[in-house]
């Protein structure tokens, strides 16, 4: 009786008829503003951990990906686009705001 295991493929060097794999975007700096806005979100409960589905409260999580957002503003002046800047302020804004009504709800 044979062993099931697992199959390792190896990508690199695929075959010409199946044509090349497609290419996903290069990160930009508004997937990046996006994805600490997310964090926050999920520090503040109103998003679902990715990794478990459920909701919690971390509001240290929150303070954090908020202090990053701010970190990136600071580092990133004059070298946005003015969409990446208006993203970029609207999303500190509003994750900025929701902490402070999670952090009066919650007693911090």
């Amino acid at each position: 009786m044979e062993e099931e295991g697992f199959k390792v493929t190896d990508r690199r060097h695929r075959d010409a008829a199946s044509g090349p794999e497609p290419k996903a975007d290069p990160p930009d700096l508004s997937s990046v503003f996006v994805m600490f806005a997310s964090w926050a979100l999920i520090g503040l409960g109103e998003a679902p951990d990715p990794a478990t589905g459920q909701r919690g409260l971390d509001l240290p999580q929150a303070r954090d990906a908020i202090e990053t957002l701010r970190l990136l503003r600071e580092k990133t002046a004059g070298n946005r686009t003015e969409p990446e800047s208006r993203l970029l302020e609207e999303l500190l804004y509003d994750v900025q705001m929701r902490y402070v009504r999670v952090a009066k709800t919650a007693g911090g």
